[in-house]
């Protein structure tokens, strides 16, 4: 866990690790990476204002070296500094203050998704030019690989494993994220968004994902 915030790495650290969870704690960004090149950990928890640089500085290093789950802590609230965090690479942004429980279900998904075996489809699925290897966990449109998170991937193989059929919100957030995962925890349109961006041109006639209003989605296969 990364935070500037004495208190909260001792909250968490003694919560999580009250749950079999060993935490790793650093106060700077500096730090932070130190750690991580050291321990490897299973996933990190990152806090945004950081003393010495920006928390956003902190997640493109992690992400230029491996995939390991991160989940943004931040006091900032607004759709834009997720989508930032996100786009940048992030499996999940939690606003503080937050509770314990809260945190550890999200904590919780993201390894969850980060663990998840592909099951019951065949390996590779082409959908014009793109294709996805599921074994592998791997998509490339024209041959060239597209990076995916965890989350983002999950996504994207509930609709290629449901193609041309109508999602609903709730059948999404469902088979993402859990049942018991309240729905609106989750921005579902920001990784729609995100999803959008990295496997679709400008071109709006070759979307891709098409948004039912009102209702979900639907991967488009035409």
């Amino acid at each position: 866990m990364v935070d500037d915030e004495p208190g909260i790495l001792r909250a968490v650290q003694t919560n999580l690790g009250r749950h079999d969870f060993r935490v790793d704690t650093a106060t700077t960004g500096e730090e932070a990476l130190e750690v991580y090149n050291r321990r490897r950990p299973d996933l990190v928890l990152l806090d945004l204002g950081l003393p010495d640089v920006d928390g956003l500085d902190v997640l493109r290093a992690i992400r230029e070296r491996a995939s390991t789950p991160v989940v943004i802590l931040s006091a900032h609230e607004s759709e834009r500094d997720k989508v930032v965090a996100l786009d940048l690479g992030a499996d999940d942004y939690l606003t503080k203050p937050f509770g314990v429980n809260e945190l550890l279900a999200r904590v919780r998904v993201a390894l969850r998704h980060a663990a998840r075996p592909s099951t019951g489809t065949d390996p590779v699925v082409r959908f014009g030019d793109m294709e996805l290897d599921i074994e592998r966990r791997r998509v490339s449109i024209d041959g060239t690989d597209i990076h995916l998170t965890p989350t983002e991937w999950d996504l994207l193989k509930l609709f290629a494993t449901n193609p041309d059929k109508l999602l609903t919100d709730r059948m999404i957030t469902d088979a993402v994220w859990g049942s018991s995962y309240p729905a609106q925890a989750h921005s579902l349109h920001v990784y729609v968004a995100r999803l959008r961006k990295k496997l679709e041109s400008s071109d709006a006639s070759r979307r891709r994902i098409v948004t039912e209003p009102g209702v979900g989605y639907r991967l488009v296969t035409d």
